[in-house]
């Protein structure tokens, strides 16, 4: 190959790197979202139109109306945007992208723990949940189980759901000692 054309390729491949890295901020001036028909959402922005976007927390528990990935809904989930501020669209706009992620991030509290049972790897769990009873099951192995704060924690189901206990001051004795093997 001449040298000419690998300055060709090196100058494509940098354009490449310099797309996937820039930053495309959505706002209310070249953003607009709408539902459709089959209950998604789409977006429009600039010359572009999306029929069905995602929408992905940076910050999930932390700070959920800022820095909203917006990303294609296929399996490489390619950005499209960043919405910086979720505050900053019409309260219509709001709604609707927190419908959506409401839907993404369910995430039901864990008010009681009955009991939780262990066996070949796995634990069996029956709760109260502010959604209501419960069972599901965990891997005992790691990465089942994470700590946000020190008394926040997030449990992941063998399925990928996602449970809440918001403190864990608020469990008794009893509950925290089930719960001892897993956080």
């Amino acid at each position: 190959m001449d040298t000419r054309k690998e300055k060709d390729i090196l100058e494509i491949e940098k354009e490449n790197v310099a797309e996937l890295l820039k930053i495309n901020y959505l706002t209310p001036e070249n953003a607009e979202f709408q539902h459709t028909k089959g209950g998604f959402v789409s977006l429009k922005t600039n010359d572009r139109f999306y029929k069905r976007v995602n929408f992905h927390r940076t910050f999930p528990f932390t700070d959920k109306d800022s820095f909203i990935s917006v990303r294609e809904p296929d399996d490489k989930a390619r950005e499209i945007g960043i919405i910086e501020n979720l505050q900053a669209f019409d309260a219509e706009t709001v709604k609707i992208l927190n419908e959506q992620m409401n839907l993404r991030y369910f995430t039901p509290k864990i008010l009681k723990i009955f009991s939780i049972k262990e066996e070949y790897g796995y634990a069996y769990w029956s709760v109260l949940t502010d959604k209501g009873p419960c069972k599901f099951t965990m891997s005992t192995g790691s990465g089942s189980t994470a700590k946000v704060t020190d008394r926040h924690v997030l449990i992941k189901d063998i399925d990928e759901n996602r449970y809440e206990i918001m403190d864990l001051d608020d469990l008794t004795t009893k509950e925290l000692k089930k719960i001892d093997l897993y956080i």
